[in-house]
């Protein structure tokens, strides 16, 4: 199977750290968070990976390099020039993804021990053009889905922006979305015209017609490592 880690982002949440360093080398128990990432990826059976990169790009590649790849073939996507978000990140690899097959987008960020084969297995049966993993936690940006699991809808409750993209007869659930899913190569046919979106406005905008589905792992640890309050804690969990 292949994945994509979205690598590529500057960190500023977690300055002055990533003054000297780029997230993915962010470490927990004196682990890069792209290493803890890539192991997880092996273990539950990817064996090749692409990785965006841009802040501090060149310590990224050499880290991997000097890792000899983890023993599986793992490319990267140059965004030194031109940050792309990360729905353009996604647009830049489309080359990458032509195996005609579902594939991984992981955030790098993104500390959990979701179960991705069960993830996959409910992605496969409901034959949507994505699977979304999210949670019910506390959050300011939530999506809305409808009881077939279809996504509606999305929420900034910090600034009240709300944008309903598709009908629903029905009360919408709001989950907070985790940062990983399994998508359709046939998403690469929706791609917006700009350079530089985000995979949240890719999603928003086929919606209306593609069917776009979750995966609840609340049951399951989640943290966002791009907040430099969650480290502490992530190093507690992970040195039990």
């Amino acid at each position: 199977m292949k994945a994509f880690i979205l690598a590529a982002g500057l960190g500023t949440r977690l300055k002055p750290i990533t003054d000297f360093k780029p997230k993915a080398l962010v470490e927990i128990n004196g682990i890069p968070l792209i290493e803890h990432n890539i192991v997880k990826l092996i273990k539950s059976g990817f064996n090749s990976i692409i990785i965006n990169v841009h802040h501090f790009a060149d310590q990224v590649i050499d880290f991997v390099k000097s890792k000899n790849s983890f023993g599986i073939d793992i490319h990267f996507s140059d965004e030194r020039n031109l940050l792309l978000d990360t729905g353009g990140g996604l647009k830049n690899v489309r080359w990458f993804f032509n195996d005609d097959k579902p594939f991984l987008i992981h955030n790098v960020d993104a500390l959990t021990d979701i179960d991705l084969i069960k993830m996959y297995n409910h992605h496969y049966k409901n034959k949507s053009i994505a699977t979304l993993a999210v949670q019910k936690r506390n959050s300011s940006r939530y999506f809305y889905f409808d009881d077939q699991l279809t996504l509606c809808g999305w929420i900034n409750e910090k600034t009240s922006e709300k944008k309903i993209v598709r009908e629903s007869s029905g009360e919408l659930k709001k989950f907070a979305f985790s940062g990983i899913q399994f998508v359709e190569p046939v998403i690469f046919n929706f791609m917006l015209s700009s350079e530089v979106f985000s995979l949240v406005d890719l999603y928003l905008s086929i919606a209306s017609k593609q069917r776009i589905t979750y995966f609840d792992h609340t049951d399951s640890l989640f943290l966002d490592l791009g907040k430099k309050e969650n480290l502490i804690e992530a190093e507690r969990i992970i040195g039990k």
